[in-house]
């Protein structure tokens, strides 16, 4: 599909310069850094949300908690 963007010129130029240092045409390099933005994007959407649901789990647990021991009878009819 053809398509007319407008880049800034010093972008263009340096993209063109990193083509032809690869020995890549300018629209090979385009499609290639598309191609890496979108498969990228989720996965790191999803680590992102991993890692604030990690830190949102570990702020809800209360720091001064013992775990819960079973109470024998004798300790329940001591209280």
């Amino acid at each position: 599909m053809k398509t007319t963007i407008d880049l800034p010129d010093e972008l263009f130029q340096k993209t063109k310069i990193l083509a032809a240092e690869r020995r890549t045409t300018f629209k090979e390099l385009v499609v290639q850094a598309l191609k890496l933005i979108t498969q990228t994007a989720p996965e790191a959407e999803e680590k992102k949300r991993k890692q604030a649901l990690k830190r949102l789990i570990k702020a809800m647990q209360a720091g001064n908690t013992e775990p819960m021991v079973p109470l024998t009878r004798e300790e329940i009819y001591d209280r």
